[in-house]
């Protein structure tokens, strides 16, 4: 071989090692992102004897629906407090509909009591937001004033004539008597019961059902508890405010209303949980979440960020295990979610870029 033909085979073979080095890496194996597997969840989930069901969907997509101690799909629960919920959607719907002015009108202007001689002026300042936020002031209708204030002969009278315990829009007190006002509210200003306004406005664009539940001696939708929904319907309420509002291409009430219901008003005196407009706000698994919460266990919570919504179902009678089951149902409700704040966080996980560091100097 000359020296000339060495050469040229060096300067070759030094090209095809270049683009050998050029040449696109082979596709990596995937990224060993945790499945989300709910197995291990759904088998704790077993084990409680006060849980009647757990549905969890994912981007509109029912991954997980399951019954125990005798419940089944078709059995419509008692979702107690999830009711309250329920109501702030039926606000929401009211205004955007122009049927109520917002949430800053005072409540007197549906409450003329309130105007009366001898009325205390300080409760004119009550607005549709107070109650919502339950900062209204009124000295609560819930725990152990409960009693004393169903078997009233008018329930609407009875929580207006609570004193004050504090200025209206200055602190949370929870109270299912400023939920029932609402109603009273919503009544008045559609021109319709809670309930007929509660099945044209929101259950038909859901595709689902609301039965009649309990009402005041005067005929009022009881505002904020003992509504009745099957655990599906839980879900496809949760599902509307993943969806901002809509839902199968369908506006039902608007992004600003589920905004403002998703922002803090303030945080319960007892348990320090953060409380916007009739919903409850917290972390679970490093996850903003925002739920519905009924008295023994009934959830609709929402993790936007996840694009996740999780439905429950408990026992809702009284009973000594009650408190235990609580504690155990939000650890296990925490699970699920964090297995899919790990799953989200690995999806959002940079891949390692492939080593260019020899092809940038050539």
């Amino acid at each position: 071989m000359t020296r000339r033909n060495g050469a040229a085979l060096a300067a070759i073979l030094l090209l095809a090692g270049q683009r050998q080095l050029l040449a696109p890496s082979p596709p990596e194996a995937p990224f060993p992102c945790p499945s989300g597997s709910l197995e291990e969840a759904l088998k704790r989930a077993e084990a409680l004897p006060r849980l009647h069901s757990l549905l969890v969907s994912r981007r509109g997509e029912r991954l997980a629906e399951q019954y125990f101690n005798g419940a089944r799909a078709a059995r419509p629960a008692n979702v107690k407090s999830v009711s309250k919920s329920v109501i702030s959607a039926l606000v929401g719907i009211a205004i955007d509909r122009k049927l109520l002015p917002g949430v800053g009108t005072p409540i007197a202007r549906y409450f003329p009591e309130l105007s009366a001689r001898g009325a205390d002026p300080k409760k004119r300042a009550i607005t549709i937001g107070d109650l919502l936020a339950m900062r209204s002031g009124l000295v609560s209708t819930s725990s152990r004033n409960y009693g004393s204030w169903v078997r009233s002969p008018n329930w609407v009278r009875y929580v207006l004539s609570r004193p004050l315990e504090s200025d209206p829009g200055a602190e949370t007190n929870y109270s299912t008597g400023n939920t029932h006002l609402l109603s009273a509210i919503l009544t008045r200003a559609t021109g319709q019961s809670t309930y007929a306004f509660a099945k044209k406005a929101l259950a038909e664009p859901l595709g689902i059902t609301f039965g009649p539940w309990a009402r005041d001696p005067q005929g009022i939708y009881l505002g904020g508890n003992e509504m009745t929904m099957t655990p599906r319907q839980m879900l496809r309420f949760g599902e509307l405010y993943l969806g901002r509002g809509a839902i199968d291409g369908r506006r039902i009430v608007s992004e600003s209303w589920i905004d403002a219901s998703f922002t803090p008003r303030g945080s319960s005196p007892i348990s320090g949980k953060r409380h916007g407009y009739g919903w409850w706000i917290s972390e679970m698994a490093g996850a903003p979440v925002y739920y519905a919460w009924g008295f023994g266990g009934q959830y609709i919570i929402v993790a936007p960020s996840l694009e996740l919504v999780v439905a429950t179902t408990s026992s809702p009678h009284v009973g000594e295990d009650r408190r235990d089951h609580r504690t155990a149902l939000w650890s296990l409700l925490e699970e699920v979610v964090g297995r899919f704040s790990s799953a989200a966080a690995c999806e959002s996980a940079p891949r390692d870029a492939p080593d260019d560091v020899l092809s940038s100097g050539l």
